[in-house]
């Protein structure tokens, strides 16, 4: 084998695009998701208690508020237009992925709220789609460059949560593949050309979480508490480990015994140690808890 000795300019040319890819990297979004097993992942946990109301309707106004916080304190940025930035460029065509469950839907208030921040930042209307059960014939998601994954907590009786690794299921035309082992691998979805490294921010909704259900159609409202809360994170497998540790606090709180979640979500440590796709132990978890800390439960 010949090497090829590099004159003194060459070394140094490709020294400096070796620099300048560096440094791109770190300005990427791509590189504020969580890199399993090499660093924390930052979750933030913020509430307030009157982001709903008794009967589980949403303040819009206070929404906005704990989004914006949270959204600031996750990028480290101290103005929400800087934090959007952050994430997310004017020529991005960018999905928002959201889930229309009835009983227990995205909240309409918070699609607003993020169409409003990619607008902001200059991202055009026509760029931005909201969808769930169409996205594989949504011509915004088909062509995205950026992806926003929106969904509430519960019970599942599939994959014992329905949260945000599991919200990608419907990029597949057959979802049910991924249902054996009880959904055991559901984040091979995240290697899916329509998704594979496009997902910029993942907000788990707990507003009023479903901690308990059987059947897969199951939904009981005194099964659900106004936690007031959302989880925001680069990383969704570190903010699905946050929303279940939430959970299985409630159901130990509410039925007054350890009564772990059934069938086991063990997607979610699997997505962690079988397809890394980011952190799930909460030693490589970095947790910022913000705002109302009554009956935070973690």
């Amino acid at each position: 084998m010949t090497i090829k000795k590099l004159s003194r300019r060459e070394a140094l040319k490709r020294l400096g695009l070796a620099a300048a890819g560096s440094f791109l990297l770190g300005s990427l979004p791509g590189r504020l998701f969580a890199q399993a097993h090499r660093e924390k992942s930052r979750v933030v946990l913020i509430r307030h208690k009157d982001l709903t109301d008794g009967s589980g309707q949403v303040n819009r106004q206070v929404l906005a508020s704990v989004f914006d916080r949270a959204l600031t304190t996750l990028t480290g940025k101290s103005q929400v237009e800087e934090a959007w930035r952050r994430i997310i460029q004017p020529d991005d065509v960018v999905g928002v992925k959201s889930n229309v469950w009835s009983h227990l839907p995205t909240p309409p208030e918070l699609e607003e709220l993020i169409g409003e921040g990619l607008r902001g930042v200059g991202v055009k209307k026509d760029n931005i789609s909201v969808d769930d059960r169409g996205v594989l014939d949504d011509p915004v998601f088909q062509n995205a460059t950026a992806l926003i994954n929106a969904r509430p907590m519960r019970t599942h009786d599939w994959s014992g949560v329905g949260s945000l690794i599991k919200n990608y299921i419907m990029f597949h035309p057959r979802p049910w593949d991924y249902h054996p082992d009880t959904c055991a691998d559901l984040a091979k979805l995240w290697e899916k050309p329509m998704v594979k490294g496009k997902t910029r921010l993942n907000i788990l909704v707990m507003l009023t979480p479903l901690f308990h259900g059987v059947g897969p159609h199951h939904f009981n409202k005194k099964y659900t508490w106004r936690y007031n809360g959302l989880i925001l994170s680069f990383d969704p497998v570190a903010a699905d480990a946050t929303g279940l540790r939430i959970i299985e606090a409630r159901r130990r709180e509410y039925f007054g015994e350890k009564r772990p979640v059934s069938p086991s979500p063990h997607h979610i440590r699997l997505a962690d140690t079988r397809h890394n796709l980011g952190n799930a132990h909460a030693d490589r978890i970095e947790l910022v808890r913000l705002g109302w800390q009554d009956g935070i439960l973690i």
